[in-house]
């Protein structure tokens, strides 16, 4: 998995929207600004003309960052996955062994990430604790408020 973000189909798609819509409508509309500040004449004490340049140079940064996640995204081909053991694209059913609360997230790339859709980011300390772990598994995790015992009740699609 070395270099590469790994994303669903969906995932890609709404990655490549992103960037269109940057491209294609944020990035106009930025130079339209530029291009009314300009009009406006001295640049020296323009504060429209810097805010419109910042806003580009995010901009442009922003739509960099995207395109290089594109360019090193593969897709999953979800009909592999094996869940057997917990890992990328897997639904892990969890129980709280402090609380007895029972969630369930699907783990995916950092880019699809929506924790109140219950996709929780690959990268995070929960998924990094329960990746590799079978159905039975008692996994410590630290959390923010301690250390939390958490026993895997199921994995599936």
């Amino acid at each position: 998995m070395s270099g590469y973000s790994y994303v669903t189909a969906e995932g890609l798609k709404k990655l490549r929207a992103e960037v269109e819509h940057l491209e294609t409508i944020e990035r106009p509309n930025i130079s339209k600004q530029i291009g009314e500040a300009i009009d406006k004449g001295d640049l020296s004490e323009n504060a429209e003309y810097d805010a419109a340049k910042e806003a580009q140079g995010l901009l442009e940064a922003k739509i960099s960052q995207l395109r290089g996640i594109l360019a090193n995204s593969r897709v999953i081909d979800e009909t592999k996955i094996d869940t057997s053991k917990v890992q990328m694209m897997t639904k892990v059913t969890i129980k709280n062994q402090k609380n007895g609360a029972v969630m369930a997230y699907t783990l995916v790339s950092e880019t699809e990430a929506d924790f109140k859709n219950g996709k929780l980011s690959i990268n995070t300390p929960i998924a990094k604790g329960l990746i590799g772990k079978v159905i039975g598994d008692v996994v410590e995790i630290q959390v923010p408020n301690g250390l939390i015992p958490f026993e895997i009740i199921d994995i599936s699609l």
